[in-house]
């Protein structure tokens, strides 16, 4: 009877006046400055908000921006047949809809209003890095939306740029417990504009790597621009950031300039969150135990790889940060297997009437995901192992050498066959035909393709077989996700 009545009494949450719809017309007009028009008589209910007309659902809000090779004006029909509810415009329609003079402007404003407006005890994360912010910033929201029951939001996808991150602002709801909000760069400063609209309780840095060092010369300018994530958070916030990391040092005292609260995580013997032990689980996760100073816990990691042990402690830091549940987090961590094109496992049928399994990373590369998840393939039991690694891109003047270098991991994986794709693979194929021996003491096969219907045809020749396991990787422009959905038969 206790425990049916500890059932019975599981505490409800407080009710508030925080609307229920996502937005109103008057809301939103408010928000933007714009006027209410056409048929709806100024009267309408938002579900969504999107850019993209293809997104839009029943009740959604559509905002018609003009960009340099296109104007979203023209997807307008498009979007009502969708079912969007109203438009943002900036010339009236006959539809319902709210007119400004710039939609852009329009979106950064319905972005800061959504972020004004949230409860007093909500949190903010922003989440950035080289490598496995969108994990990350997954993996913290399952484990918040578990421990608030459904009442935490997240940027969805990579959306993480200038449009992104107001478009994810704009479509929190005004009632949630926890927000948490991707932030990427190409270029040192656009940060720093992220995180102004973000103003997270929480910053976290998953890791420093040489990812667009094409564009900021050195991976001591990369972390100064991952840095400028602090520059939005608020008094009294906190910074989760890598102590394995030889940018580390720099990246606290980047912190700590600003009087923030610094949290460190990794391997190292001085992190604040400090592994203990990592135990292979039997079904390809990992047993993790991690010191937090005054408490030890225990928890599985469903996702493959030491990247996702590492990745864990972050997640692990940031929910402590925010007062979060650790034991719904570890819970999460032990249900979330790898996402789609960020190292899902597909079963796949073979032309000998079995199965191989193919891991999906087709969404990103850069030197350092290319090393984890060679490694995460070498580790995978199988017959044969096949990598099929796409061009690494943004890396200008290094990217000969850093392509060269991805030798080492390909041979300590003991890949059997290895597919390039990519004029910027070349020096890494040159690497490979100097008879380089793999793990096994053997030379490394390999083909180097220029496109990607062209490493389709050359792994079809290779054939695949029952127990195969296949790794796909590279960069997204190289186009390899689409390899992948043909493989899967999607």
């Amino acid at each position: 009877m206790a425990s049916k009545a500890r059932i019975l009494d599981w505490p409800l949450w407080v009710e508030d006046e925080a609307p229920r719809a996502l937005w109103s017309a008057a809301e939103i007009a408010e928000a933007v400055g714009g006027t209410v028009g056409g048929a709806s008589g100024g009267d309408f209910l938002i579900s969504n908000v999107a850019t993209d007309s293809r997104e839009i659902v029943e009740g959604g809000l559509f905002l018609a921006m003009r960009g340099e090779a296109m104007d979203g004006h023209k997807f307008l029909p498009v979007a009502f047949e969708r079912g969007a509810a109203a438009a943002i415009v900036e010339r009236p329609i006959d539809g319902p809809h709210v007119l400004v003079e710039d939609s852009f402007k329009a979106l950064q404003a319905l972005a800061k209003a959504a972020r004004a407006r949230v409860q007093a005890d909500t949190k903010i994360i922003g989440v950035t890095g080289s490598v496995g912010k969108t994990s990350v910033k997954e993996a913290i929201y399952a484990a918040l939306d578990r421990a608030s029951h459904g009442r935490a939001h997240r940027s969805v996808k990579s959306y993480n740029n200038h449009v992104g991150v107001p478009l994810s602002l704009a479509r929190m709801p005004a009632r949630v417990r926890y927000g948490i909000f991707e932030m990427g760069m190409n270029h040192a400063g656009e940060i720093s504009g992220l995180t102004t609209q973000v103003r997270p309780h929480v910053a976290v840095i998953t890791t420093i790597a040489p990812a667009h060092i094409e564009n900021l010369g050195s991976e001591e300018a990369i972390a100064d621009a991952k840095a400028e994530i602090f520059e939005g958070v608020l008094e009294g916030g906190t910074a989760i950031i890598p102590a394995d990391s030889p940018h580390c040092p720099r990246l606290k005292a980047a912190a700590q300039a600003r009087g923030i609260k610094v949290v460190t995580f990794g391997r190292s013997p001085d992190a604040d969150v400090r592994l203990l032990d990592a135990l292979p689980g039997m079904l390809g996760g990992t047993l993790v135990t991690a010191d937090m100073g005054d408490t030890r816990l225990c928890y599985t990691v469903a996702a493959a790889g030491e990247h996702w042990v590492t990745n864990s402690l972050a997640v692990m830091a940031t929910v402590r940060a925010v007062g979060g549940d650790l034991g719904a987090a570890g819970l999460a961590l032990a249900e979330m297997e790898g996402m789609a094109g960020r190292g899902a496992r597909i079963d796949i049928a073979t032309p000998d009437g079995g199965k191989a399994l193919l891991i999906d990373e087709s969404y990103n590369a850069n030197p350092a995901s290319m090393r984890s998840t060679l490694a995460v393939l070498g580790g995978t039991p199988a017959k044969r192992r096949i990598a099929v690694l796409g061009a690494m891109k943004e890396l200008g003047d290094f990217a000969p050498g850093l392509h060269a270098a991805l030798a080492e991991p390909i041979a300590e994986a003991r890949v059997d066959f290895a597919l390039l794709v990519g004029a910027e693979m070349a020096t890494l194929a040159e690497e490979l035909g100097k008879s380089r021996m793999s793990a096994l003491g053997k030379p490394v096969a390999f083909a180097h393709c220029d496109t990607v219907a062209e490493a389709e045809a050359a792994l079809a020749d290779y054939g695949l077989a029952a127990g195969d396991v296949l790794l796909v990787k590279g960069s997204n422009s190289v186009g390899l996700g689409a390899l992948v959905a043909r493989l899967a038969g999607q």
